[in-house]
C-alpha cells in the first residue's frame, strides 16, 4: 500500500498453492498455480487487475531448480473524467472523456523463467506480452507498455544466527527510462529482518520485517530523491504473508 490519505494508494492480495499439498506428493514445489489481486488508484485513473498463473519447475542438479511460469493477466482501467489535470485533458486520446466516465478491458499475458538454489536466484519475466492487443471497451489507450524484469538474489550465513541477503533487479518498460534497484538486508535468529535498498536515480528505501512460522510481517518506507521526477513523495509499504499449508517447516525470505 502505497501513500495515506488523499495521496496514490496500491493494494495488492496473492495466494499460491503447491499442488502438491493437493495429492499428497513429497514432491514439493514441482506445479503450483496461483492467483493475484490488484487495485491501483491514481489521479483520474482507477486500476483493477486478476493474474491467474501456473509454474513448473525442472530439477537440473541436486540444489538448482529450473522454474517456468505463465500468467494471464485480466485488467480493468476505469477512467474518471471529473479528475482528468489540464495536461491530461490536452491529450486527444483521453481529452473525448473530460468531465465523463470510461473503462476499458485488456486481456494478456505474463511469461517468466528462474533458475533457484538456495543461496542464489536469477529470473526474468515479461508481463504485457502482447501489449494489450485483445482489448474492449472504451479504448483510451493505444496499449500496454511491455514490461521486462531481471532479477538475481544472493545469500550467505556468516554465523548460525546471521544471515546476510542481496538482491538486484532491473526494470525496462517502453514509455519509461530503465531503472536499477538494490537491496540488502540481514536476518538476525530468522525472526528479524533489517535492510535499506536503493533505486538509482529515484528513491532510497529501509525495510523492518518480522518472520514467524506460518507470517510475515513487513514494513518499507521509501524516500524520493530531490532529482526524481517519477517519484515526487515518500511511500509506506505494509507486507502480509500468511502460509496455510506451511506445517511449521522453514521458509526463507529474499
Amino acid at each position: 500500500m502505497a501513500g495515506w490519505e488523499g495521496a496514490p494508494k496500491t493494494y495488492f492480495i496473492s495466494a499460491e498453492l503447491d499442488l502438491a499439498n493437493l495429492g499428497g506428493s513429497s514432491d514439493i514445489g514441482k506445479n503450483s498455480i496461483g492467483i493475484n489481486l490488484l487495485t491501483d488508484e491514481f489521479g483520474a485513473f482507477r486500476e483493477n487487475e486478476l493474474v491467474l498463473s501456473y509454474s513448473t519447475r525442472v530439477q537440473i542438479s541436486k540444489s538448482a531448480q529450473l522454474r517456468l511460469g505463465a500468467g494471464l493477466n485480466i485488467n480493468s482501467v476505469r477512467l474518471d473524467g471529473t479528475q482528468l489535470t489540464t495536461e491530461q485533458a490536452n491529450d486527444p486520446t483521453v481529452m473525448q472523456y473530460f468531465g465523463g466516465f470510461a473503462k476499458m478491458n485488456i486481456l494478456d499475458l505474463n511469461l517468466g523463467l528462474s533458475l533457484t538454489h538456495p543461496n542464489y536466484y536469477v529470473s526474468y519475466g515479461v508481463h504485457n506480452v502482447n501489449q494489450g492487443g485483445m482489448s474492449s471497451g472504451d479504448i483510451f489507450m493505444e496499449k500496454k507498455p511491455m514490461v521486462g524484469i531481471a532479477q538475481a538474489g544472493y545469500r550467505n550465513s556468516l554465523t548460525p544466527n546471521l544471515d546476510v541477503i542481496v538482491n538486484g533487479m532491473w526494470r525496462t518498460q517502453s514509455n519509461l527510462p530503465a531503472n536499477i534497484e538494490l537491496n540488502t538486508k540481514v536476518v538476525f535468529y530468522d525472526l528479524i529482518w533489517i535492510g535499506g535498498g536503493h533505486r538509482v536515480d529515484y528513491a532510497n528505501n529501509f525495510q523492518l520485517g518480522f518472520l514467524m512460522k506460518s507470517m510475515r510481517l513487513g514494513y518499507v518506507y521509501e524516500r524520493p530523491m530531490l532529482k526524481s521526477y517519477l517519484l515526487p513523495n515518500t511511500t509506506h509499504e505494509l507486507m502480509l504473508s500468511i502460509g496455510l499449508f506451511t506445517k511449521g517447516e522453514e521458509r526463507k525470505i529474499w
